[in-house]
């Protein structure tokens, strides 16, 4: 009898540990990824370190462009002895009013300064297109500073994220720990019923309170169960929804296989969209996506490249990818688009830019939030009301340093987002365009979002007689608690 107890008992304390050491052969050592999260985050903070970007010439580049101008003109010049000695403070302070003043670039101060430094210098003229010249050359080399800067700092940008998603990920790989006894024998019981095997359960309970659990399982021979009969069950015992994530199995088949199942969704949204190309082009200038991600965050990127035709539409295509592949790898949307915006800065030509509008929805919880960066209105339409959701910041790809508007809201039961770009308010009445687009809104009776879309537009377009002066994008998504 003893000796059968202790087969039993070191066979199950050997499963045990077998499953631990899988579990951290299957990932990183938690220790090395955060090693390597604050190796990404020092060489961030390096980057930092370093100097800022300057709008205007410190008082050395001042000094070098009065020697140029100085040392070119004055060495030919009967009065130099006479300025240079008696009256040099007062002619290098002249001088460097002069210089300022064409930095400033007010005509007004540069005729004022020119007309004092006439009063001094017998060769002002002369004088004052050299310290332009030089001046020029001085500026030309500063900007080309700031552009290495404005790189250097998306890059500080990047690591930085990095760093924090490494560091995310270690603390949820080793946050998995193996269900309690007496919850992993309920699960294993209740699934038998059914025809399905459990080997091995973990669990993660999230912060915010969501669980998720890890089934390691398999049917019986020659059996085929569905997946979402799993969740259900799952879902009895845990007392809450639960449901595999996204692009999981959908049967358990007869071999051993690792599926996961996260706590469901409060809401579930459907969307819609109607575009149209301006008149005489052939392809439209905005761009948009919208995609499920994980966690529960559904997103909706919309952009509006400057102009229209193809060069519009290729710098609104750039964005919506870039933003997408950002936000699907676990950066914020803020986050984003500041990388985004760095990326346009630095390729940036021709005064290329175009608009940013994001809006992500907790499905969880039915926060929504918005980021805008010189894009329209977007509306929100609630039973009897329409609420705007305005911005006035610049477009992405202007300049390095810009400030996104964000705001979020509550979402409930059968609650509309409609974003929209810049051509479809451009066609209402001027200075009266958002009330219009409210009054259409409301107007609009088709529940499913495409169809609201499209009713949409169709009423736009009947103010500019049914012919697009711009590209037009309707964006629609509606909300329905589960």
């Amino acid at each position: 009898i003893l000796r059968d107890m202790a087969k039993t008992i070191l066979s199950n304390r050997r499963s045990k540990e077998d499953d631990v050491m899988q579990l951290c052969e299957s990932h990183p050592q938690k220790e090395k990824v955060e090693r390597y999260a604050q190796s990404f985050q020092k060489l961030a903070d390096t980057f930092y370190g370093m100097p800022f970007r300057k709008d205007y010439l410190s008082a050395g580049q001042v000094d070098w462009v009065f020697c140029q101008a100085s040392g070119k003109i004055c060495s030919k010049c009967y009065q130099r002895d006479f300025c240079w000695g008696e009256q040099k403070n007062e002619m290098y302070e002249g001088a460097c009013s002069l210089i300022r003043a064409i930095e400033d670039g007010q005509e007004e101060r540069i005729r004022k300064t020119k007309a004092d430094w006439m009063g001094q210098c017998a060769r002002a003229g002369q004088f004052y297109e050299e310290a332009r010249q030089y001046f020029q050359k001085e500026k030309q080399n500063l900007v080309w500073n700031n552009r290495l800067i404005e790189g250097r700092l998306a890059v500080a940008q990047q690591l930085n994220e990095v760093s924090k998603i490494m560091r995310t990920v270690a603390d949820d790989l080793y946050d998995i720990s193996q269900a309690e006894p007496e919850f992993r024998d309920e699960i294993q019981k209740k699934l038998k019923k059914r025809q399905v095997l459990v080997k091995s359960v973990w669990v993660m309970d999230k912060v915010e309170g969501r669980r998720q659990i890890f089934l390691n399982m398999r049917a019986r021979s020659g059996q085929c169960i569905s997946m979402l009969e799993v969740a259900q069950q799952l879902s009895d015992i845990c007392g809450c929804p639960m449901a595999p994530v996204k692009d999981s199995r959908c049967i358990v088949n007869g071999e051993y296989h690792t599926v996961h199942f996260v706590e469901d969704m409060s809401y579930e949204v459907l969307y819609g969209a109607a575009k149209i190309t301006k008149e005489q082009e052939k392809v439209s200038g905005d761009n948009y996506t919208c995609n499920m991600e994980e966690g529960g965050r559904f997103v909706m990127c919309l952009s509006d490249g400057m102009g229209s035709g193809m060069d519009a539409c290729k710098e609104s295509e750039v964005v919506v990818e870039l933003l997408e592949q950002f936000m699907n790898s676990g950066f914020s949307q803020e986050t984003a688009a500041k990388m985004v915006n760095s990326a346009l800065v630095l390729k940036r030509q021709d005064g290329m830019f175009s608009t940013v509008d994001i809006c992500a929805l907790d499905l969880y919880t039915g926060i929504c939030n918005f980021l805008k960066a010189g894009a329209a209105t977007t509306f929100i339409k609630r039973d009897h009301w329409v609420e705007a959701i305005t911005s006035t910041s610049l477009a992405a790809g202007l300049v390095q340093q810009i400030d996104f508007e964000t705001t979020a809201r509550k979402l409930y039961h059968g609650d509309y987002v409609i974003m929209v770009t810049d051509g479809v308010l451009d066609a209402l009445p001027q200075e009266k365009e958002e009330e219009t687009m409210k009054e259409i809104i409301m107007d609009v009776h088709e529940e499913a979002p495409r169809e609201m879309s499209r009713g949409i537009l169709e009423r736009v377009l009947g103010y500019s007689d049914y012919k697009a002066q711009d590209d037009m994008t309707i964006l629609v998504a509606g909300v329905w608690k589960k």
